[in-house]
């Protein structure tokens, strides 16, 4: 199963591996910068580049965009936190000299720029370079602040990648080295429903090859889940994680995941916690993963997702029927059932047996197994008033959506009536002027 590690630099020992990872150096001029960075400058064989955790200035990074355009086997990145305490407007230029460099180097794959500010002002070098950067296998944005403008720049920059990448496979045969997108990290960059339909654009385009998906925390609401569902990841049978922790589901959401969640044969961890799925949709979720399409499911996130007693059974009945083989890990804390429910026993029993079954690897693996720990449930209201509660929910929204729509309707028809008022008063004025210049012709012939 992928995951959001590198799966690249793995191989890499300490002769090919330069960093200065988490060194909090000012780096602002070429003189700051040279005493640390002559290793690159004495080799070219490095494979993985570390430069994380320390803030670069528009010199430094033009002194340094030499000294990584020359690494030629270069094939993963880390720059992330490289602009802490930069203006804005220090940001674009010494982003221009990073990247412009990095495009020089063919065998770069990976690339980490979390925990930047990359807002609508300064994310344009990035743009520039997703573009065309065809080696990219795994891009990692995590916590840059983009907002739905900047974000759906980025997304639109991956779908021209996808045709950069399928003109350079029909290149001189080059198809077997040019690699497929296969990891995605965009999480808590605030991308909102806004640009949804950009980023399904964007994982359709690439789609052949999509593996990780991690876009957790971005404010996304039930019309955008739809639409990043239905209309972009739903092509990306490949899926091995989906992350999409933190978003707003409710029924809508929870369905569209729940039609598609069986294609992704091969998804090993999903993410639907703190998604508001309700007590319905947390249901239809469960009978979906019952239907047996994801043995290949490992660890799946439902904690604070409005689930009760009724989904949670469910979900242990798929567990016990073996429609979920190897799941290991379930994470549903903060939900609307007992600590002590008897569901929660039959699960925490079926999961602790088949970690007995994995040997000493998996007994050294206490976060990978079993049930979360259940301190914050809702335990104040029974089995009955849950389901009340979720009755009378989905009823509030539902005259919540009833009542929109009747404003929206109410507004465009003051709109119309504005309208008509307005043309009304241009056509008396025009005929009231007429009027008065035929009363003046009139007098003028008496």
């Amino acid at each position: 199963m992928a995951s959001i590690a590198p799966s690249l630099s793995t191989a890499a020992n300490a002769s090919t591996t330069f960093s200065l990872s988490h060194r909090s150096l000012k780096l602002t001029s070429a003189s700051d910068i040279a005493p640390h960075v002559q290793p690159l400058q004495a080799s070219t064989s490095h494979t993985t580049i570390s430069l994380n955790g320390n803030t670069i200035g528009p010199d430094a990074a033009s002194h340094l965009a030499p000294l990584l355009s020359q690494q030629k086997s270069l094939t993963s990145i880390d720059l992330g936190d490289i602009f802490t305490g930069r203006l804005l407007s220090e940001i674009p230029p010494a982003l221009s000299s990073l990247l412009g460099a990095l495009l020089e180097c063919p065998r770069l794959e990976r690339v980490d720029l979390s925990d930047n500010a990359f807002g609508l002002n300064t994310v344009e070098p990035l743009v520039e370079f997703l573009r065309q950067h065809v080696p990219l296998r795994e891009l990692v944005l995590n916590n840059n602040g983009l907002g739905p403008n900047a974000g759906a720049k980025i997304a639109e920059a991956l779908v021209e990648l996808a045709g950069r990448k399928a003109e350079a496979r029909e290149k001189d045969g080059a198809g077997e080295r040019v690699p497929e997108l296969e990891m995605v990290v965009c999480g808590r960059n605030r991308l909102e429903s806004g640009s949804a339909a950009a980023w399904a654009r964007a994982y359709r385009a690439h789609a052949s090859g999509m593996k990780v998906v991690r876009m957790a925390q971005n404010g996304i609401r039930p019309e955008g889940v739809v639409a990043l569902l239905r209309d972009g990841l739903a092509r990306c049978t490949g899926l091995e994680v989906l992350d999409l922790q933190d978003n707003t589901f409710t029924v809508p959401g929870s369905e569209a995941m729940a039609d598609l969640v069986g294609r992704w044969k091969g998804l090993g961890e999903l993410g639907v916690g703190d998604c508001l799925l309700k007590s319905r949709g947390a249901f239809v979720l469960a009978e979906a993963l019952a239907e047996g399409g994801n043995t290949q499911l490992q660890t799946l996130r439902m904690q604070y997702a409005e689930m009760d007693a009724k989904g949670l059974h469910k979900l242990v009945a798929a567990v016990q029927s073996g429609a979920l083989p190897k799941l290991r890990r379930v994470e549903v804390n903060g939900n609307r059932f007992l600590e002590d429910e008897e569901a929660v026993v039959r699960l925490r029993e079926v999961l602790q047996g088949r970690r007995d079954e994995g040997g000493d690897e998996a007994a050294a693996d206490e976060e990978g197994w079993g049930v979360d720990e259940l301190d914050d449930m809702d335990e104040d209201e029974d089995e009955e008033d849950v389901e009340e509660l979720g009755e009378r929910e989905e009823e509030e929204e539902e005259r919540e959506d009833k009542m929109e729509k009747l404003e929206r309707e109410k507004e465009r028809e003051e709109v119309l009536k504005r309208a008509d008022q307005e043309e009304g008063e241009k056509v008396a004025q025009k005929k009231d002027v007429d009027v008065d210049e035929l009363a003046d012709a009139l007098g003028r012939t008496l």
